[in-house]
């Protein structure tokens, strides 16, 4: 069997493989709330959609960003404060959260991405420094304190947001909406030059793509979703604080993508759910939390070096290969 014909069987086992896992995943959430405590459940589809965001820029362009905690907790600032001190809706201020997350991202990645590597993490790990003490001493952001007390209000004034399963399944919808734009991001012409960006982008360059353009766009598209997680986020728990844009917020992220799989649609969820839950699960224990997630995350590094979607995928498709053959 030749590589071309192993090479398109695999692709198709692959997508097989990850709507199964979807639609699981689908019907797993649509009953969740009914079995686990539904905040628990919000919190993690917000960290999961942040981390499907950051994955979207590492997974499938290339580019590690270190300041990832500006647009996901920028964006929880600026909805927080539409909200409450302007009296928006909900859902205009999610609007313009997101939308302020797009613009910091124009930003910062046009700044980045003129340096490659350690040099574009490093600026993007300063810019977002720079946004973290903007936020301790602007007084919109109230300082140490945040934003507290944000209304939920009503959807579109008709959905009662204060009811805990509406609040859910608006959630639930926004996650949805914010996965299945990755997943035709990824899957059209565009992604598939962002993808030949991250695996030889000298060769994109010699093909004639403007690749500046193609990074900065998927730069302020990460942004932009990672902004829509932290928007909703605060309009679920009716705050906005300082600890969404540090840079230890900017590191967890990036350890959820790592723990669960880089360059996977699926992977940034588990590695979202298994984090939160970790931490909502020792919070109450006398064992530090974070020791925890670096014992796990070094045991993931040691045994499951994809993650362990990536992993997962790995031995499936292999066996799925090996059938072929």
């Amino acid at each position: 069997m030749s590589e071309a014909t192993l090479h398109a069987e695999r692709a198709a086992a692959s997508v097989r493989l990850e709507r199964a896992l979807v639609a699981l995943g689908i019907m797993a959430l649509l009953a969740a709330p009914f079995v686990i405590y539904p905040i628990f459940v919000m919190k993690m589809l917000c960290f999961a959609l942040f981390a499907c965001a950051f994955n979207l820029l590492l997974g499938y362009t290339g580019l590690l960003s270190f300041g990832h905690a500006a647009f996901f907790g920028g964006a929880a600032y600026f909805c927080a404060y539409a909200v409450k001190a302007w009296g928006w809706p909900p859902e205009a201020g999610i609007l313009l959260g997101t939308a302020g997350a797009a613009g910091m991202g124009l930003v910062v990645g046009f700044l980045a991405i003129r340096r490659q590597g350690i040099y574009f993490a490093m600026i993007t790990l300063a810019m977002a420094q720079m946004f973290y003490f903007f936020c301790v001493q602007a007084p919109f952001t109230e300082g140490e304190d945040g934003i507290q007390g944000v209304p939920r209000g009503h959807l579109f004034g008709m959905l009662d947001l204060n009811v805990p399963m509406n609040m859910y399944f608006f959630v639930l919808a926004i996650f949805l909406i914010g996965l299945f734009a990755i997943w035709r991001i990824v899957n059209s012409p565009f992604g598939m030059i962002l993808r030949s960006i991250r695996e030889n982008e000298n060769r994109a360059i010699s093909l004639g793509y403007s690749v500046g353009r193609y990074k900065l766009a998927a730069f302020v598209m990460s942004a932009a979703l990672a902004g829509l997680a932290g928007a909703v986020k605060a309009i679920v728990f009716q705050f906005a604080t300082l600890t969404d844009v540090t840079w230890q917020m900017s590191g967890e992220v990036i350890l959820m993508t790592l723990l669960g799989g880089i360059g996977t649609m699926v992977g940034p969820v588990v590695g979202a759910g298994l984090v939160v839950g970790l931490e909502n699960t020792l919070a109450t224990s006398g064992f530090p939390v974070t020791i925890a997630t670096g014992v796990i995350f070094m045991v993931c590094v040691l045994i499951f070096r994809r993650g362990i979607v990536g992993e997962i995928y790995a031995r499936l498709l292999g066996r799925e290969r090996g059938k072929s053959s």
